[in-house]
């Protein structure tokens, strides 16, 4: 059975926080890769950034739907992600614009759980740690690859 270690990718390109929103774009292109971890300088993994976060940062803003009951004006829905969206279209750094709640599996997790993970939580690119290191990713093509039996690792 194929697991992680067979189908990531390990030569990894990762970015800091600091790393600008004009330097991810250019990077994801030239790389052709669909995102990246995000590591703090000591090596930890903080974040990931995708194509999808560069993609949000440009849509529309989205005005909260107000209530006007007598003299009071009741948001029906928070006012807080109106700060979150104005905070994303404004962002210009990685720091401002990733994931920081990142879904991460190790090498031994086998494809059927990886295609379960994507699937299920509607995430498109995987950090592979091992002992709190960053070792690989795996993106849906990687997985699509592995699914086709397509790779150039042995099977274990």
């Amino acid at each position: 059975m194929l697991k992680a270690k067979d189908i990531m990718k390990t030569d990894v390109i990762t970015v800091s926080p600091e790393t600008t929103v004009e330097e991810l774009g250019r990077l994801l292109i030239k790389n052709r890769i669909s995102g990246a971890p995000v590591l703090d300088t000591t090596n930890k993994l903080v974040g990931i950034v995708t194509e999808n976060d560069l993609i949000k940062q440009n849509t529309r803003f989205h005005i909260p739907t107000l209530l006007r009951l007598f003299d009071a004006i009741i948001p029906l829905e928070g006012f807080r992600s109106v700060e979150d969206e104005i905070k994303r279209m404004s962002a210009s750094t990685v720091a401002e614009i990733c994931a920081r709640d990142v879904i991460t599996i190790d090498p031994e997790t086998s494809l059927q759980d990886i295609a379960t993970i994507m699937y299920e939580k509607k995430i498109h690119l995987l950090p592979v740690m091992s002992d709190e290191k960053l070792v690989g990713v795996i993106g849906k093509i990687d997985l699509i690859h592995g699914i086709l039996g397509e790779t150039d690792k042995q099977e274990s």
